[in-house]
């Protein structure tokens, strides 16, 4: 018989679904392909409206074109675009890898800041964009928030799912800092494999169907 953890608290909750993604994936490889900060960066701002798959297919001929700011100020906005046409958004995407190469040279060097504020700063680089690279690229406590994530914190009743910055600060509020980096990727993993968007049967999901919201039943 399946444990019914509906009347949880969300303390209760969060303990669980820690529990079992650590049961589901002890290990948690990046999704973006890259090398340094740099092609990471370029990665996730090209992941926005786009799958990790497509955008793995697309950087291997972007970063053999161009793979630092210094090789990509040297190319065109237009052979960007060609390049990573696949991905959608392409005219603001291009321009906006153009701009930020750029400044990256003029501001910082030719390095990725290593801080919030400074990534944001930068062309085509929100708070998500930003966490991702603090956390995956320099092992900053962050915790991105995407669609995945978002969808199963309201769907686990561990936020009110109002909008992604409070899914954000109540998903910190319930897991210890140490565990954000991991555990973002793993409700990610457990999304695409478990609890998509359509289709869902929350009856045989592993998490859902023990603290699920009563609505889905």
């Amino acid at each position: 018989m399946v444990e019914d953890g509906r009347n949880w608290s969300k303390k209760q909750r969060a303990n669980f679904v820690l529990t079992k993604l650590e049961e589901l994936y002890p290990t948690t490889p990046i999704p973006l392909e890259h090398k340094d900060p740099y092609t990471l960066l370029v990665a996730v701002l090209l992941s926005a409206q786009c799958t990790d798959e497509r955008v793995n297919k697309v950087t291997p001929f972007l970063f053999e074109l161009a793979d630092s700011p210094h090789a990509m100020v040297q190319t065109t906005v237009s052979e960007i675009a060609a390049i990573i046409k696949p991905c959608g958004l392409s005219p603001r995407k291009s321009q906006a890898i153009f701009d930020l190469s750029h400044l990256l040279i003029e501001k910082h060097g030719g390095e990725v800041p290593q801080s919030f504020e400074e990534l944001e700063a930068l062309p085509g680089v929100g708070h998500k964009t930003a966490s991702v690279v603090m956390s995956q690229a320099f092992g900053f406590p962050a915790f991105p928030v995407d669609t995945h994530i978002h969808r199963l914190a309201e769907r686990w009743c561990l936020s009110t799912g109002k909008n992604v910055e409070k899914t954000e600060a109540d998903l910190k509020k319930l897991f210890p800092e140490d565990t954000w980096n991991k555990i973002h990727l793993q409700i990610i993993f457990f999304g695409r494999q478990y609890c998509p968007a359509r289709g869902h049967n929350a009856h045989v999901c592993p998490i859902c169907s023990v603290i699920g919201r009563r609505s889905m039943f």
